[in-house]
């Protein structure tokens, strides 16, 4: 659960920010911060890059193909990461550059590109390393970067639903400004606006 002190600043910043910002906060009350899904870096690079301009819905169905396609070969999904596989990948719904990229992810790691060190470096180098993968962009270098190194100051700038709900509940349009106040708790903020999205009710 999220330390006290950390919400109870939140709260405080969010106050100066915008009540509407405090109040969706409010609402949620302290966070879990779940320990990273995935064994490894490129297990959670492979996810973001099937989930990349994709909806929550549409990305769960296409992984949900992969790993289907995968276990009907016993294997797992990382085995279909390699040339000669395209066709299949293609038929679960992935995109001929997306392919590419998931080759270049796997190729990345046996090139020993994605270890263990890089937990120890600053989001900007660790960012810096993984776009030189194609296919691995801002935006998946800053979702490995909250949800696998679990860096507690992250704003991605790049993700249309973070930045989208805080631009509403802030009534700002810079969010980059309004997120430097966060600081150093930015990725806890997209993870509230993720939240507050989530919990928004669907108009009829």
């Amino acid at each position: 659960m999220l330390d006290a002190d950390i919400y109870e600043r939140m709260l405080g910043t969010a106050a100066t920010v915008a009540e509407p910002l405090r109040a969706a906060i409010a609402a949620i009350g302290p966070i879990e911060i779940a320990p990273p899904a995935h064994a490894s870096l490129a297990e959670r690079l492979f996810v973001e890059v099937v989930n990349q301009q994709l909806s929550t819905k549409a990305a769960l169905s296409i992984w949900t193909r992969i790993e289907a396609a995968a276990a009907a070969q016993d294997g797992t999904p990382r085995d279909l990461f390699i040339p000669g596989a395209e066709v299949l990948l293609r038929s679960c719904g992935v995109s001929a550059n997306k392919v590419r990229a998931l080759h270049a992810i796997r190729e990345a790691e046996e090139a020993g590109l994605l270890g263990p060190e890089l937990a120890t470096y600053p989001h900007a180098e660790r960012s810096a390393v993984l776009c030189r993968i194609r296919g691995v962009g801002p935006w998946t270098a800053d979702m490995a970067g909250i949800f696998h190194f679990l860096d507690p100051d992250i704003w991605p700038v790049g993700d249309v639903a973070a930045v989208g709900v805080l631009r509403r509940l802030a009534g700002i349009e810079d969010t980059v400004a309004v997120a430097a106040q966060f600081a150093p708790y930015r990725s806890i903020l997209a993870r509230y606006m993720w939240r507050s999205r989530d919990a928004a009710p669907v108009a009829a």
